[in-house]
């Protein structure tokens, strides 16, 4: 854990051709200096629902970059990647037990961030926004409702290739977003660390009155919490703060 002497330091598993994570990660941090962010890479580059997309989030690969992120004495572990959502949280929980296993530093997934934040704010119906294809947001919905989450309604881009993902405009994603708010859900989810939908949370949330769930600020309120450090600005999403 985090000692007087140094700031809390999050170590996160990156997906090769995302670009968008780290920029927003320290963008939502600010000018904070009680926590520092590290990262490593592991190949990712295409999401589908076959077994050559699949294989990317082996756990051995998972494993090894943890062990990487280990020797920098980090307070916490995150894979910064929505695949949980689509393969089903026991996957990742199963991950999240080896990397500690491995490493001894606690873990956690976007995907396991999610349903923590589910948990802590009685959320039990969701707007579902993605840059995925129709048939992975499909699978996602499935997953969820195993876990007592229904998705109410889905917006999806149709993309599968990850780089493209963090092209999506603010202008491309408003009108998704302000149909699934309409709906009345929960909260509106952007899922994805590689699209940008905490650059128009704080939009969206006082326009609709709906609450906003982004990846990467969800992921970085659960390393935030999992390490006993301040959590977030309210701009990033106020259910998180």
């Amino acid at each position: 854990m985090p000692t007087e002497t140094r700031p809390t330091r999050i170590g996160m598993i990156v997906p090769s051709s995302n670009t968008c994570l780290e920029p927003q990660s320290y963008r939502i941090l600010g000018a904070r200096e009680d926590v520092t962010l590290h990262f490593t890479r592991i190949p990712v580059t295409r999401i589908a629902l076959d077994s050559s997309s699949d294989k990317q989030f082996d756990s051995d690969v998972m494993r090894e970059a943890a062990e990487l992120l280990a020797t920098a004495d980090v307070d916490v572990i995150a894979w910064n990647g929505t695949s949980g959502s689509w393969l089903g949280p026991g996957h990742d929980r199963k991950l999240a037990a080896e990397i500690s296993a491995a490493t001894g530093i606690p873990a956690t997934t976007s995907t396991l961030a999610y349903l923590a934040a589910f948990g802590a704010l009685g959320t039990e119906r969701i707007g579902l926004f993605t840059p995925y294809t129709p048939d992975v947001n499909r699978a996602i919905a499935e997953a969820y409702g195993h876990c007592g989450i229904k998705v109410i309604g889905d917006v999806a881009l149709g993309l599968s290739d990850n780089e493209s993902f963090a092209r999506a405009t603010d202008g491309e994603m408003r009108p998704g977003s302000l149909e699934l708010a309409g709906l009345r859900p929960d909260a509106l989810v952007y899922l994805c660390t590689n699209l940008y939908g905490s650059r128009i949370t704080a939009e969206i949330e006082e326009h609709t009155g709906v609450p906003v769930l982004d990846s990467v600020a969800v992921t970085l309120w659960h390393s935030l919490k999992l390490a006993g450090a301040p959590l977030l600005d309210p701009e990033w999403g106020r259910l998180l703060a």
